[in-house]
């Protein structure tokens, strides 16, 4: 079953989203509208350059974003792998029963990609990672 994840992007956590974006943008990085999030508490923006790999930058709203843990820890930081799964809760719970993830959240929309649904999965020997449901239900 793990060989149907597909690669969507690369979380990178960062204070400031338009600074960040700007490094990857003299990269050749094409850069989506900064979108803000309440669900997550986050600011997202991907970008996008033929060849490489997909990158997410999030940002945190407030002092409440799940990602100020990870910036007062470590600062600006790739966090997460996503990756595009076809039936969100039936690989949820594959995860959990035959790998042995936790689950730090519940499906829920995300509004920087059409509202398909993301959860997010933990494993301490392999990290934190994103789950997205392939197309909106």
């Amino acid at each position: 079953m793990l060989d149907e994840l597909r690669y969507h992007h690369i979380g990178i956590a960062c204070f400031d989203i338009d600074e960040s974006k700007a490094f990857y943008e003299r990269m050749g990085y094409k850069a989506s509208e900064t979108v803000d999030d309440p669900i997550q508490d986050i600011r997202i923006s991907f970008l996008d350059k033929e060849g490489m790999p997909r990158i997410e930058l999030l940002a945190p709203i407030d002092e409440n974003s799940p990602v100020n843990r990870i910036l007062q820890s470590q600062g600006v930081t790739p966090y997460h792998l996503c990756y595009e799964v076809d039936d969100l809760e039936a690989f949820m719970k594959y995860l959990r029963k035959e790998e042995k993830f936790v689950r730090v959240s519940k499906p829920a929309p995300a509004c920087a990609i059409n509202d398909r649904r993301v959860a997010f999965m933990f494993r301490k020997d392999v990290g934190l990672i994103e789950l997205v449901e392939s197309k909106k239900l």
